[in-house]
């Protein structure tokens, strides 16, 4: 097996199941970014190969030059922006993956609009401005109304997404989402395209699915837990989700027509919806990977599904067997603050144990922390697991209300922000 990419949670856990499993796991990835892998996970790799993900066409080369040679069966990510490469280098090698015709349609947010209105998904409606102008003219033409979404077309993680509800807030978040890097963490140079969507009102969901040879299994559906402010960012996700089976119905039946727009035939996918008081089910986006955020745990501790186990036999196109052992709940809730600024102090996180499995920090006392805009404001998750959704919730709220932060702002070094 090659895995694009071994940093992050996500990674670590197929890393670890593929070495329990008995399978041979190799790692491509950045020189400056195999220097932050820990001993533990370079020991547990069999080998690695560095390219340069900037040059995507010089990267399938590689891939397909390794696998070729080191005898690769599978490939697969847990990272977004890795997405296309896999589906590009599976092709041409011949093993398990999704339609190279539409490889960047799960992760180009206006090619991925054109798919899902192509193929009779339920989407928002959605426009592509190149430019300000594109902006202005549209806002004249009442187009779309307010509010609307303002997002990049190729980034993730909520980077850039503002809900605007006036046209001066409509210019700003234009300008915000420029101000943003246009580069993912590799260096790949991304679409400057912005996309401006009609808003959507409703409760948010994501649907966690794997596709072998064209059938999906839906493993859940997750509830997301978002702030309400104009900038979007995740809270948390709860699974398995408290939907009504109607609601449900369509949530999946939505999921399948996204799936099947955007090429997904062998992988993992994460289908972002959301539903309406009336029950309409409307697909904001999908990506052709594990849902991130911790869902993958989540959905192995809730259910006693093997979610990892499942990535890696469809990559290597050996049958898929998804069960639903238990009927547990789990929730994560990450740690977020308000303003900006340096950490200064963290206590009374809770401690691992049968009831919180898994207590992540992904920041240090000492280190510059964001606010809760994207899901980059994220200093650390707690996961909590239980028998029903009712304690499950209460002991994680109980939990989050004891955590102290202090952050001392940029510009003042008198006072702290508290949490």
């Amino acid at each position: 097996m090659l895995l694009l990419e071994a940093a992050g949670p996500e990674a670590g856990a197929l890393v670890a199941t593929a070495v329990d499993v008995g399978i041979e796991i190799y790692v491509a990835t950045h020189a400056d970014i195999h220097a932050s892998y820990g001993e533990d996970l370079r020991a547990s790799v069999a080998g690695f190969l560095f390219t340069d993900f900037t040059r995507v066409d010089a990267a399938v080369r590689d891939i397909v030059e390794f696998s070729a040679r080191v005898g690769i069966d599978g490939i697969l990510t847990v990272t977004e922006f890795l997405t296309p490469i896999v589906t590009l280098a599976c092709a041409q090698l011949g093993l398990p993956g999704n339609d190279p015709h539409l490889a960047f349609a799960p992760r180009n947010k206006r090619v991925m609009s054109e798919q899902f209105t192509k193929c009779d998904v339920a989407v928002p409606k959605t426009i592509a401005a190149a430019c300000e102008h594109d902006l202005t003219n549209l806002l004249c033409s009442s187009e779309i109304g307010f509010p609307l979404v303002v997002k990049p077309a190729e980034n993730a993680g909520s980077t850039g997404v503002t809900i605007a509800r006036t046209a001066d807030e409509a210019t700003a978040a234009y300008r915000r989402a420029l101000r943003h890097d246009r580069q993912d963490r590799y260096g790949m140079v991304l679409d400057s395209t912005t996309i401006i969507q009609e808003y959507v009102d409703g409760i948010e969901y994501s649907v966690e699915s794997v596709t072998q040879d064209g059938e999906t299994t839906h493993i859940c559906i997750t509830r997301k837990i978002v702030t309400t402010t104009a900038y979007r960012a995740e809270l948390g996700h709860a699974v398995p989700a408290d939907v009504p089976a109607d609601a449900a119905k369509r949530i999946l039946a939505e999921a399948d027509k996204a799936i099947a727009a955007v090429g997904i035939r062998n992988g993992p996918s994460h289908t972002e919806v959301k539903l309406a008081s009336d029950g309409q089910c409307t697909v904001i986006e999908i990506g052709a990977r594990p849902g991130a955020g911790q869902i993958g745990f989540l959905v192995e501790l809730a259910l006693g599904t093997r979610f990892w186990a499942a990535c890696l036999d469809v990559a290597l196109g050996r049958p898929v067997r998804i069960t639903r052992p238990r009927n547990d709940y789990a929730t994560v809730r990450f740690l977020t603050i308000p303003r900006p600024g340096i950490l200064t102090s963290l206590s009374n996180l809770p401690q691992p144990g049968p009831r919180v499995p898994i207590v992540r920090m992904r920041k240090t006392v000492g280190q510059f922390v964001n606010a809760a805009e994207d899901n980059g404001g994220r200093l650390g998750s707690v996961v909590v697991v239980g028998p029903d959704q009712e304690s499950v919730e209460l002991y994680a709220d109980e939990l989050l209300a004891q955590v102290r932060i202090e952050v001392k702002p940029i510009k003042s070094s008198s006072s702290s922000t508290k949490r």
